[in-house]
């Protein structure tokens, strides 16, 4: 029987293997649509290392919590499609893994996927989910916090689209301040800021943003002796915007999150300070790739 694009292409959006794979199930198969997908599961891993360079940019951001919050994680693994990121057998991977970022020792992600995991490593254990879902996968980056003092809260956003990890210190538990913290967490996950506060801002990253506000400022025509003066004052401006703290708190404008905070807390009775944020969002940073899989099988089967 001869084999077309057409029983390429759905052989693919079936079995999520590369598209020569699918060929060449079909051939052996004369065709044969369900023996092909048996053909293509027998294959196990051998199929894994052919998906490695298929992009991964969709997937899952999980968060976990050590005792009295007193510790915290937050990782993201990727997988090629959303359809396999809403698998129950992924987003447990997932879980699994952020519970296991709160004994790594680093943020290190080659030392993570070294550490031991169900019987395995978390690589062996990915590579084996890679060949039974059938889609490349990527366990691409974590982040544990762990300061003394400090008590983690999250907020998780669109099913795990974004996650944040917020951390203040106090001497408050995670129940007392827990609305508050979440509330300043869904800033950070709406608002995106770069820093907690100005004692943590980048020198490189200001360095850059003054000179970037110099040259603009030249642009508009303003004299080179009067930029002394005025950019001092539009760096204060870029500083509000980008530090957590100094924003306008989303849900009542007429207050900065500091402020607030510093309201909570007076009402506590305990002080209350945001030290630490972290946040990650699915895919950023990563090249989406747009695919018009007809016209790459047929490229590829010389069509």
């Amino acid at each position: 029987m001869a084999v077309t694009a057409s029983m390429v292409k759905e052989l693919r959006e079936m079995t999520g293997a590369g598209m020569m794979d699918c060929k060449n199930a079909l051939v052996a198969c004369d065709g044969n649509m369900d023996q092909a997908v048996d053909f293509l599961r027998e294959k196990g891993l051998a199929k894994a290392a052919k998906k490695a360079g298929r992009i991964a940019a969709e997937g899952l951001v999980k968060l976990a919590f050590g005792a009295e919050n007193k510790t915290a994680a937050l990782v993201e693994v990727n997988s090629e499609t959303d359809f396999v990121a809403k698998n129950e057998e992924f987003i447990a991977f997932v879980d699994g893994l952020a519970e296991l970022a709160l004994t790594a020792e680093s943020d290190d992600i080659e030392a993570f996927k070294a550490m031991p995991f169900e019987g395995a490593t978390v690589q062996e254990v990915l590579t084996a989910k890679i060949a039974k879902i059938g889609e490349n996968m990527s366990v691409r980056r974590l982040h544990k916090m762990a300061t003394p003092g400090v008590v983690y809260t999250g907020y998780v956003h669109n099913k795990g689209q974004i996650g944040v990890i917020v951390g203040i210190k106090t001497e408050a538990t995670q129940e007392e301040i827990n609305t508050c913290a979440k509330d300043v967490a869904m800033q950070v996950a709406s608002m995106s800021p770069k820093f907690v506060d100005e004692s943590q801002v980048d020198p490189e990253w200001l360095a850059k943003e003054t000179e970037i506000a110099k040259q603009q400022l030249l642009e508009e025509g303003k004299p080179e002796k009067m930029l002394e003066r005025i950019i001092p004052g539009k760096i204060k401006a870029i500083k509000k915007e980008v530090c957590l703290v100094d924003q306008k708190f989303v849900k009542n404008s007429d207050m900065t999150v500091g402020q607030y905070v510093e309201s909570v807390a007076k009402e506590l009775g305990k002080d209350m300070q945001v030290v630490e944020m972290a946040r990650f969002e699915v895919g950023e940073g990563i090249e989406k790739k747009e695919e018009d899989f007809a016209a790459e099988v047929a490229k590829q089967m010389g069509i």
